[in-house]
């Protein structure tokens, strides 16, 4: 198993942890991570697809590991990041990519349901992040932290909790990218727009996954080894000077809302119309 993009060994010797690596941009991430060389240690609440995991990139020569793990449970994510110290001495790259919401009007919300999105996207984010930072980052003096939060970031109606959480998340990393720079940490925001994952296909309502790719400029869905490709761009030196910054990828999905032209307002060519001058009387 090699990358499409980048050179065979560029990571080797890394030790990366990949929240949520049993399926869709995790599973992706913790692939191209493994082909470049990296150790990746998988977690989820669901051991089948972290084994599922494990069991393809062993099949192409990689290594991975994994560990049921629920995010939100502070005293587990210490033992999973003991764990890993003690066992590899050292942690390279922590990817938070394990998050959840749910689709829902605002006023529908219920306190728990709000509270349960913020605890997982914000909450654990955090516990995995501080975890990583004091175990292993701070102590070996470095370590790079890659938060996936979402795109568009002009309000996301429909998904009030996540929006909230997700914008909570970027300015963690944007604080931490300042606060612990002395300790050589670096931490980046990527904020993916409409991807065409597992999750989409399957928990999102027909309406939704059929007309999504329309609201992107570029008129199409992002693929999961573009998501995975970034993220190993910034584990590699060559992502060793970005830091507390949002790095968005949504094909421009955060500055417009559909295609373009937008829906009737084209010429009989197809072409976006221009506004026709009226001479005013007496010219």
């Amino acid at each position: 198993m090699s990358s499409r993009i980048f050179a065979p060994g560029l990571l080797d010797g890394q030790v990366c942890v990949v929240s949520g690596a049993g399926t869709g941009l995790g599973k992706a991430t913790a692939l191209e991570l493994t082909s470049l060389g990296a150790t990746v240690i998988g977690c989820g609440r669901r051991e089948e697809p972290l084994q599922g995991m494990v069991d393809q990139v062993a099949a192409g020569g990689g290594k991975a590991e994994f560990e049921a793990l629920d995010i939100r449970d502070d005293e587990a994510v210490d033992g999973f990041m003991d764990g890993i110290v003690e066992r590899h001495g050292r942690i390279d790259l922590l990817v938070n990519n394990a998050g959840g919401q749910f689709m829902s009007p605002a006023e529908a919300i219920t306190p728990k349901g709000f509270r349960t999105v913020i605890e997982l996207n914000v909450q654990g984010t955090w516990q995995m992040t501080h975890a990583a930072a004091t175990k292993a980052f701070i102590p070996q003096g470095g370590g790079k932290v890659v938060s996936v939060t979402l795109s568009p970031h002009h309000g996301m109606p429909g998904m009030v909790h996540s929006g909230a959480a997700r914008a909570a998340v970027e300015n963690m990393m944007r604080t931490l990218s300042v606060e612990w720079s002395r300790y050589g940490i670096k931490l980046v925001a990527v904020a993916p727009g409409q991807f065409d994952t597992e999750t989409l296909r399957t928990k999102y309502p027909k309406v939704i996954v059929d007309n999504v790719a329309g609201t992107v400029p570029l008129g199409r869905l992002g693929t999961e080894e573009e998501m995975a490709w970034l993220i190993a761009y910034l584990a590699s030196p060559a992502g060793d000077f970005y830091s507390g910054t949002v790095i968005t990828i949504d094909g421009a999905r955060d500055n417009w809302f559909g295609s373009w032209p937008p829906g009737r307002a084209v010429g009989e060519g197809g072409e976006p119309v221009a506004e026709e001058r009226k001479p005013k009387s007496g010219e």
